[in-house]
């Protein structure tokens, strides 16, 4: 059995935040609504519970409830943005 090393929790820089929301053009990656529509979130790609990193390839706008659906799971829809 191995276990993954869970990575620290940081605080998302509002900078990295605004970044993050404009590469994903102000929308949820999964559901599609729109900033207007509703609550944006940063969402870790790979949970950091998993592993994942703090890195902006790694982090997505999702809406707050389809960030809360997919919880600490990785959902194969999502892939980072750049390889290691």
């Amino acid at each position: 059995m191995s276990l993954t090393r869970k990575t620290p929790r940081i605080l998302i820089p509002p900078k990295v935040r605004k970044l993050v929301f404009e590469r994903d053009g102000n929308c949820c990656k999964s559901c599609g609504k729109t900033d207007q529509e509703t609550n944006l979130t940063i969402d870790h790609i790979i949970p950091l519970a998993l592993g994942g990193s703090n890195d902006i390839s790694n982090l997505q706008a999702l809406c707050f409830d389809c960030n809360r659906r997919k919880k600490d799971r990785i959902d194969p829809r999502f892939k980072r943005r750049f390889s290691k």
